[in-house]
C-alpha cells in the first residue's frame, strides 16, 4: 500500500476512534445527568417543572420546616444506624470464622451465607412479614406458648434486624476477601505469646479487617437510607416515615403531588448521600498502615478452634435457618396455602389459587415476562455498553477519560426511588423522551444506570491486568484502537463480561423501586405487581409471584455456575 494510503488509513481509524470514544462519553454523561438535573431543577422552582415558574428557595424552607420531615430524618437515620451494626455484626463474624478458622462445615456456610443477595429485598421484607410479622406464624406460635407477642416487627429495631439480614451479604463479601488476604504470620506471632484462637481473631484479625468494615459499613449505611421494601412493609403500618416512604407518599400517593418539596427533599437525600462517599473515601485514603500482602510469600493458615468450634457453627447456622430459611419456607407455604397460621396444619389448606390468579389475568403473566425480558436484554444491553465505557477509560487516550470514570460511578450515590422521580421528570422535559413513556425501555435505561458502577466495577480491574504491551504490538503493526479493543482486549476478558453480565441481570430482575414511578399499564415487572397486590391485601398472589421470582434466580444463578464450572474461557 503506498505510503499516502495508509496515512489516510491511519487517520481514518483515528477518527473513527475518537468518534466512538466521544459517543460513549456523551451517552455515559446523559445517562447520568438525565435524572439529576430535574430533580435539581425542580427543588429550586416555585411550581411543577413543566410549567414556567421561577427561582425560590421556599421549597427548602417548607421542607425543613415541616416537622414531619424532622420525624422522617431521625428515623432514616436511626434505621441506617441501626442496619448497619447488625449487617456488620452478622457479616464480620461470618468471614472471620469461615475465612481464619477452621469451623466445620464452613465449605458449606459460604455460599449460603450470601443467598441474601441474590433475593429482592421485597421478597425478603414479604417472607419475614409472613413468618415473624405482628400476625405471622411463629410470631403467633410464640403468642400461644408465652401470651404476648415475641417481638414487634412494626418498629425501629425491628425492622433493623430485617433490613441487617439483606446486607449482611454485603458486609461478608468485603470482609472476607480482605480476611483470606490476612498474614498469617501475624497471627503466629499473638499465638506463640499464649493467645487463644478466639483472642487472636479478636485482637490481631479483626483489626487488619478495619477498610473493609469502614468500607462496607458506609455502603450499608447508603445502602439502608435509600432502602424501600422494609420501611414500605413494616413502617408505613406503624405510621413510621422514611425518607423513601415520604418521596413514595408525596410523590405518587398523593392526589396532587408536591413537586417543590419532592424534588427538595430528593435533592437532600441525594446530597447525604454524596456526602457519604466522599466522607468513605477519606476514611480509606490512609489505609496503607492495613497493608499484610507484601513481596515476601506467606502461607496460608487457619486457626484451630478446638472445642470452640460445633457450638460455634451450630450458632451461624440457626442465624441462617432463621433469617433465611424458614421466612423462604414461610412464603412458599403461603404461595400454596389459603392463608398461613398456626392453628391449622399447612397441608389442609393447600391450594393453587394464587398462581390460578396469576395466569387468569394478561397483565401478571407480562409482568413476569417483562422482568425476564427486562433482565436479559438490559443485562446484555448494559454489559456491552459499560464494556465499551471500560475501553474508552481504560484503554484509550481519550482526553476526559477520568473525569468520564467519576461520571460512570456516580449512580451508586443515586437511590432507586430519586432516578425514578428524576427519569419520570426527564421524560417531560427532554424532547422526543415522552415516547419512552410507559414502556419497558425507559425501566431497562433506568436500571441500567442504576447497575452501570457495578457492571464498571467488575469490568475495570479485569481490563487493568492485561498487559498494555499487547495494545502496543498490534499497533505497532497497524491496527486500529477498535480492532485491538474487539480482537484483544475484549476477548481476554469474557469471564469478566460474563460476571458482570449475571450481576445486571440479577439486579435488573430485583429492581423495583425505581420502577414504582416510571411503569404503567403494559409495562409492568414483578416488584410493582407485587406491591400492588400488597397494597390491595391479597398476600397469597404476593407470595406466589415471590415463589417465582426466586425459581428464576435460583435457575439463573445454578445455569451460571455450571457455565462457569464447564467452560474454562468464561
Amino acid at each position: 500500500m503506498p505510503a499516502s494510503a495508509k496515512l489516510l488509513d491511519g487517520r481514518s481509524s483515528l477518527s473513527h476512534a475518537l468518534l466512538i470514544q466521544w459517543a460513549t462519553a456523551i451517552v455515559t454523561v446523559i445517562l447520568v445527568a438525565a435524572p439529576l438535573g430535574p430533580i435539581l431543577w425542580q427543588s429550586f422552582l416555585d411550581k411543577p417543572l413543566y410549567e414556567t415558574g421561577a427561582l425560590t428557595l421556599r421549597n427548602y424552607s417548607r421542607l425543613f420546616g415541616d416537622p414531619d420531615f424532622h420525624d422522617v430524618l431521625a428515623n432514616s437515620f436511626q434505621l441506617a444506624g441501626l442496619t448497619t451494626l447488625v449487617a456488620c455484626a452478622a457479616g464480620v463474624v461470618f468471614a472471620l470464622f469461615i475465612e481464619r478458622t477452621n469451623l466445620p462445615g464452613r465449605r458449606w456456610l459460604r455460599p449460603l451465607v450470601l443467598w441474601p443477595m441474590y433475593i429482592s429485598q421485597l421478597v425478603t421484607a414479604f417472607a419475614w412479614y409472613i413468618i415473624y410479622g405482628p400476625s405471622g406464624y411463629i410470631t403467633l406460635l410464640g403468642e400461644r406458648l408465652i401470651g404476648v407477642p415475641p417481638w414487634d416487627m412494626y418498629s425501629i429495631p425491628g425492622m433493623a434486624i430485617v433490613a441487617g439480614v439483606t446486607q449482611a451479604p454485603l458486609v461478608y463479601l468485603f470482609c472476607s476477601s480482605s480476611a483470606r488476604m490476612a498474614d498469617a504470620t501475624l497471627e503466629d506471632a499473638g499465638r506463640s505469646m499464649g493467645a487463644g484462637a478466639l483472642r487472636v481473631l479478636w485482637s490481631i484479625s479483626l483489626p487488619l479487617m478495619r477498610p473493609a468494615i469502614i468500607y462496607s459499613a458506609l455502603l450499608v449505611f447508603i445502602g439502608s437510607l435509600e432502602m424501600l421494601a422494609v420501611p414500605l412493609v413494616f413502617g408505613r403500618p406503624a405510621g413510621l416515615e422514611f425518607f423513601t416512604t415520604f418521596l413514595f407518599s408525596r410523590g405518587l400517593g398523593a392526589i396532587t403531588p408536591d413537586y417543590g418539596l419532592v424534588g427538595a427533599a430528593a435533592a437532600l437525600l441525594l446530597a447525604i448521600v454524596s456526602g457519604l462517599l466522599v466522607l468513605q473515601g477519606l476514611l480509606l485514603s490512609k489505609a496503607g498502615r492495613f497493608v499484610t500482602v507484601k513481596g515476601k510469600a506467606q502461607r496460608p493458615k487457619v486457626a484451630d478452634l478446638g472445642k470452640a468450634g460445633p457450638p460455634i457453627a451450630a450458632a451461624l447456622w440457626l442465624y441462617l435457618v432463621l433469617a433465611l430459611l424458614i421466612p423462604l419456607i414461610g412464603i412458599v407455604l403461603r404461595a400454596f396455602t389459603t392463608f398461613l397460621t398456626p392453628l391449622l396444619s399447612p397441608f389442609e389448606l393447600l391450594t393453587f389459587d394464587n398462581f390460578t390468579i396469576l395466569a387468569k389475568y394478561p397483565a401478571y403473566i407480562r409482568s413476569i415476562t417483562n422482568s425476564v425480558v427486562i433482565a436479559f436484554v438490559g443485562g446484555v444491553g448494559a454489559t456491552t455498553f459499560v464494556a465499551l465505557l471500560a475501553l474508552v477509560v481504560q484503554r484509550s487516550s481519550f482526553p476526559f477519560r477520568r473525569q468520564l470514570e467519576y461520571v460512570a460511578l456516580y449512580p451508586r450515590a443515586m437511590p432507586g426511588v430519586v432516578a425514578g422521580i428524576g427519569f419520570f421528570w426527564a421524560m417531560l422535559l427532554i424532547p422526543g423522551a415522552s415516547l419512552l413513556q410507559g414502556t419497558i425501555w425507559i425501566l431497562m435505561i433506568a436500571f441500567a444506570m442504576r447497575g452501570m458502577p457495578t457492571a464498571y466495577g467488575a469490568l475495570a480491574p479485569a481490563m487493568m491486568q492485561i498487559g498494555k504491551e499487547l495494545d502496543q504490538s498490534a499497533r505497532s503493526v497497524g491496527a486500529s484502537w477498535w480492532t485491538v479493543s474487539t480482537r484483544i482486549v475484549l476477548p481476554l476478558m469474557k469471564p469478566a463480561l460474563f460476571s458482570a453480565f449475571t450481576l445486571l441481570f440479577l439486579g435488573m430482575l430485583k429492581e423495583y423501586a425505581s420502577a414504582v414511578f416510571l411503569f404503567a399499564p403494559g409495562a409492568e415487572i414483578i416488584g410493582t405487581t407485587m406491591l400492588s397486590f400488597w397494597a390491595n391485601g391479597n398476600s397469597g398472589a404476593v407470595a406466589a409471584l415471590s415463589v417465582i421470582q426466586l425459581l428464576i434466580t435460583f435457575l439463573f444463578v445454578t445455569a451460571a455456575r455450571l457455565i462457569t464450572r464447564t467452560h474454562r474461557d468464561v
